[in-house]
């Protein structure tokens, strides 16, 4: 019986993806597919967008991009977040094809086929490789939950739901009415 070896991708096989709709990654040296994003999930991120953006630009504070963006963490981690955000001081990480360095902040908006994924090992690499402010949108249970990069992981900052007003550490003065992102 002849025993294969175990295929090890490199972040940089997503610059090589099929360009047929699927989001394709790099974790942890396996390579991941998800289908791609529902009518709901693109909606709740266009508007979460809108609002950062607006922020960031209105103060010059740096880039905010949304997916489909491939993002090289390492080399064996390339991913595809939701939003990501990288400030001023940080724009040499910015390539022509996509992001080659860790953001400051990445946002993931859950979906069924992800969920487990964004709270479990993508989180763990994105604490990894220092990407300090995770947020995890949930349009599933309307909350959104923020995470700080602490000196062991990443410790929560807090979670907003139904109601609630948004008001990013990451970004002060920003404010975002959590129901304008569902509604």
């Amino acid at each position: 019986m002849t025993s294969r070896a175990k295929v090890r991708f490199l972040a940089s096989d997503i610059w090589d993806a099929p360009d047929n709709g699927k989001r394709y990654e790099v974790i942890e040296g396996e390579w991941y597919m998800a289908p791609a994003p529902s009518w709901w999930h693109q909606r709740v991120l266009g508007r979460l967008y809108v609002r950062v953006v607006s922020h960031v630009e209105r103060h010059g504070l740096g880039e905010v991009v949304f997916a489909p963006i491939g993002v090289v963490l390492d080399d064996e981690n390339g991913v595809e977040p939701d939003l990501i955000y990288i400030p001023r001081d940080r724009m040499h990480i910015i390539s022509e094809r996509g992001v080659e360095g860790a953001p400051d902040m990445v946002t993931e908006v859950l979906s069924p086929g992800t969920a487990a994924r964004d709270r479990g090992l993508k989180m763990r690499r994105y604490a990894a490789a220092g990407v300090a402010h995770y947020w995890i949108v949930d349009p599933a249970n309307r909350t959104l939950e923020a995470y700080r990069l602490g000196a062991t992981g990443y410790e929560q900052e807090g979670v907003d739901g139904p109601g609630s007003i948004f008001s990013p550490t990451l970004f002060p003065g920003l404010e975002i009415p959590l129901d304008e992102l569902w509604g």
